[in-house]
């Protein structure tokens, strides 16, 4: 076959394209997602950042002070469907993971339950459905921070004994890193939460990522949890 100059000019960028293509990875090769870490935050209105404008809530928060404190990069997703409980996340847990494909996320933070708490969903109910959620996750070899929470007082002793232990248990269970109570310091404060009493303002919610963040950056970078 006959090749023009102008052909022959074309043919041999094509081809060094090519070759550049193939020495750094493939043609569309992304080197940011290569190099990013993903967490998938699964949760409820605590994760979605109810009544918070843009930038405020948690997930936008945690993702600002996880990129401040580590050299690589990390990309935060939010998981959070306000007024979700325990078997609302069961049920969606494998849609909110398809967007990671095969591999799934480099973690997920597990912080679920509080609206069962609120509405006194029997603490065994609870427990059934963060192990089938747990079950999901280590089968597909998914690490996960289990972020506790605590039953409202109102509902008694007896209720707290058995909601209060599930975090733990699960986390003690499936060898996952633990962060005992997401609302630790900000829970029952007014100036650190909104006017319904229950969701943190932008302050608190900035006090439970410091609290939390430390946590979370060991947990993504594959460090044994602590004890």
């Amino acid at each position: 076959m006959l090749v023009n100059s102008q052909s022959r000019s074309f043919l041999c960028t094509a081809l060094l394209i090519l070759w550049v293509s193939f020495a750094t990875g493939g043609v569309s090769s992304a080197t940011d997602e290569q190099g990013t870490l993903d967490i998938l935050a699964f949760g409820d209105s605590l994760t979605a950042g109810y009544g918070l404008g843009p930038g405020e809530g948690f997930v936008p928060q945690l993702n600002d002070w996880l990129n401040a404190h580590s050299d690589i990069h990390i990309e935060v997703t939010n998981g959070g469907v306000s007024g979700d409980t325990s078997a609302g996340g069961r049920a969606r847990l494998d849609w909110a993971l398809a967007p990671f494909g095969a591999a799934g996320p480099d973690l997920v933070i597990l912080e679920l339950g509080a609206n069962d708490g609120l509405r006194g969903i029997n603490p065994s109910l609870t427990r059934e459905n963060l192990t089938a959620i747990m079950d999901t996750l280590e089968d597909r070899d998914i690490p996960v921070l289990i972020a506790g929470m605590l039953a409202p007082p109102n509902l008694g002793p007896d209720y707290a004994d058995g909601f209060n232990p599930i975090f733990r248990d699960l986390a003690d269970m499936y060898r996952a890193s633990f962060y005992p109570f997401f609302l630790d310091g900000v829970a029952a404060d007014p100036a650190l939460n909104q006017s319904d009493g229950i969701h943190p303002t932008a302050e608190g919610v900035s006090i439970i990522v410091e609290k939390l963040g430390p946590l979370v950056l060991r947990a993504v970078l594959s460090e044994d949890p602590p004890d």
